[in-house]
């Protein structure tokens, strides 16, 4: 009876792993529920949207095209022959002189008619001049004229449809405002950086001989050279022209030609091949707090004659050493710098009114204004 007993619990237990077995096989899945498509799916932000406050993409889209890179060419001399002697070598070592110079700056497209504005050292004994624009366009570009003095150079292209950039009135910058300087520093590409003006009317930097710098903090590097700076409304305010820098890179320390400055340079290029102003062959000095105490002077204001030119239009006039320079024209001298400003403005052979200071005596000079001489490269 026992062994009966056993036998049916077996085949019982067997019978209930059989139909769980067969149970598990036959239960149909769990629905899974979809995911919506909005959970995982980026959502793209619209190309029309209004810029965020503080962008100048809408300057800078006005101003870049007309900012140009321009490569220039030196053939350099060939070598003497000597300098191949193994001997030589040993001392001035084995250069390949044989090969052109090559140099970089940038330059501004202020005409339809192709004249850009540059520095004049990004251009200086260049024998060819490459401009390449932004929208990859490439010309050769001929030599219009220079101007030492300021540093500026004009040259020209021949393509159709220039983009062009517009004159800022610079007279309107104060210092704060934001600029942003575009050039090709470095030969990387064409590049926008930004800052505010820190200072105007900067001068006796001894950079060029008539200074009236812009200063600004937007980096400045090597390769910007003759790019512009523009205001927030893309309009030209200056061409980027030196930088302080103990290093050669940007310190936020960098110097522009105000565009009242290089109008005036390309006007007279354009029309007479150079820039023509106005002499009276004087050496000037400032008055220093010391200088006036020596001359008994109640004035910081003014510019003293250091010397004179003989037989030159000062001299002719009366003008002599020691006098004190108060205006040309009426218009007051405050220094040294604006009494060069004022005087390179006169027209060669025409009458000036020079009003002077003798041993505590004003007096006014008529002379015929000359020609100032070339500058010495």
């Amino acid at each position: 009876m026992r062994r009966l007993w056993l036998l049916f619990a077996q085949t019982v237990t067997i019978a209930l792993a059989l139909f769980f077995v067969y149970t598990a096989v036959q239960r149909p899945a769990v629905p899974t529920k979809p995911v919506p498509a909005a959970a995982h799916t980026a959502v793209l932000a619209d190309a029309s949207a209004t810029p965020s406050p503080g962008s100048y993409r809408a300057a800078a889209g006005r101003a870049m095209p007309a900012v140009v890179n321009i490569l220039t060419t030196k053939a350099v001399r060939k070598r003497h022959p000597l300098s191949r002697d193994p001997f030589f070598k040993r001392f001035f070592g084995d250069r390949d002189e044989d090969d052109d110079q090559n140099s970089l700056g940038s330059g501004v497209i202020v005409s339809p008619q192709g004249y850009i504005l540059t520095n004049y050292h990004v251009v200086e004994a260049a024998d060819e001049i490459q401009v390449v624009l932004p929208d990859g366009r490439k010309a050769a570009a001929r030599m219009v004229g220079t101007d030492p003095e300021t540093d500026l150079a004009v040259v020209r292209i021949e393509l159709d449809k220039l983009p062009v950039v517009a004159l800022g009135q610079v007279e309107q910058a104060k210092v704060g405002d934001v600029v942003l300087a575009i050039g090709n520093p470095f030969g990387v590409g064409q590049t926008v950086t930004m800052g505010i003006i820190s200072a105007l009317g900067r001068n006796n930097l001894h950079i060029n001989h008539f200074e009236n710098f812009i200063q600004t903090d937007a980096a400045i590097n090597f390769g910007n050279s003759g790019g512009a700076l523009i205001d927030t409304q893309g309009n030209l305010l200056g061409i980027n022209s030196a930088i302080y820098s103990q290093t050669g890179g940007s310190v936020g320390i960098g110097f522009a030609i105000p565009v009242s400055t290089a109008r005036n340079v390309l006007d007279a290029i354009i029309k007479d091949g150079h820039v023509v102003r106005g002499w009276i062959g004087v050496e000037s000095q400032e008055i220093t707090p010391e200088l006036a105490h020596s001359f008994g002077l109640d004035r910081d204001s003014g510019a003293i004659i250091a010397g004179v030119v003989r037989n030159g239009p000062a001299d002719k006039a009366g003008i002599k050493p020691g006098d004190i320079l108060l205006s040309v024209d009426g218009k007051p001298v405050k220094d040294t710098n604006e009494m060069l400003n004022l005087i390179a403005q006169l027209s060669p052979g025409g009458q000036s009114t020079m009003r002077i200071l003798r041993k505590s005596r004003e007096s006014d000079l008529l002379l015929t204004v000359g020609k100032r001489p070339p500058a010495k490269k």
